[in-house]
């Protein structure tokens, strides 16, 4: 199975990266494209096993499945550049741009084609987290002309880079800001909590290692036990101690409503 890369910038280099170091593909089966010879070399010095090229059409020609990993403002262009080169019958097409629909998608790769001889483009959207550079990231995964066992396959690609989820695309808006710019908002509460602990006297350094281990462990809490985290502070908080007096403070200062707000802010 092939894969290529279009754009191997920061998501696209992740996802090769990524997918280098797991079991579904070898570098050697990753095409990575990119416009300057920076990007290029920076994918080469990972492995040099990757193929690398600047031109989109050929590479996008050789693949089994297409990701096109540009931002979003560019995704048609790229579009236009490669789509002659496409074989809708065998070939996957993946946008991870976040905000480009399947409408869009559809209509770039269709314009100026045969229509009466033309089969339907297989499309899936992606919207991962900036994690899936260390295979932690939570993917959202949308489908569009795609069989059962096509889902299954990028499923399993993505789950490689972390944990993906199967959602419509209605909600991907809803993803994108509870995932991937949520990922910001913890680590800003990350940084807050960093900061809370310089000024009770521990350095910087051992402060953020700390504060580090101590979210991961939350959020690894949940994860092993499936559990509600009100159903994990309850362990933690007994009558009259400092963990809810914490807690309390915390919410008087807003802590619920401004991560919703903020959430909000994203759609």
């Amino acid at each position: 199975m092939k894969l290529t890369i279009i754009g191997s910038g920061n998501m696209g280099g992740a996802i090769a990266r990524g997918l280098a170091r797991g079991t579904m593909f070898k570098a050697s089966d990753i095409t990575c494209t990119a416009l300057t010879d920076e990007t290029l070399e920076r994918m080469r010095a990972f492995d040099p096993a990757f193929r690398l090229t600047h031109d989109n059409a050929k590479a996008a020609c050789d693949a089994d499945i297409v990701l096109i990993a540009v931002k979003p403002w560019y995704v048609e262009k790229v579009i236009n550049e490669i789509k002659r080169s496409l074989d809708f019958d065998r070939q996957i097409i993946v946008s991870v741009a976040a905000g480009v629909s399947f409408d869009q998608l559809t209509e770039y790769l269709t314009s100026e084609r045969d229509m009466d001889s033309m089969s339907t483009p297989t499309l899936f959207q992606v919207i991962p987290n900036t994690a899936i550079e260390v295979r932690s990231s939570m993917t959202f995964v949308a489908a569009r002309n795609a069989s059962r066992e096509q889902t299954d396959l990028i499923l399993r690609i993505f789950n490689e880079l972390g944990k993906a989820a199967l959602i419509d695309e209605s909600q991907m808006a809803s993803g994108t800001a509870l995932a991937s710019c949520g990922i910001a908002f913890a680590l800003r509460y990350i940084r807050a909590a960093i900061e809370g602990g310089v000024e009770l006297g521990i350095p910087a350094k051992q402060a953020q290692e700390i504060v580090a281990y101590t979210v991961r462990g939350a959020a690894d809490l949940l994860i092993a036990h499936q559990s509600h985290p009100e159903a994990e502070i309850d362990k933690v908080t007994t009558p009259g101690g400092i963990t809810i007096k914490g807690l309390n403070e915390m919410e008087r200062a807003g802590f619920t409503p401004a991560v919703i707000q903020g959430l909000r802010a994203c759609r």
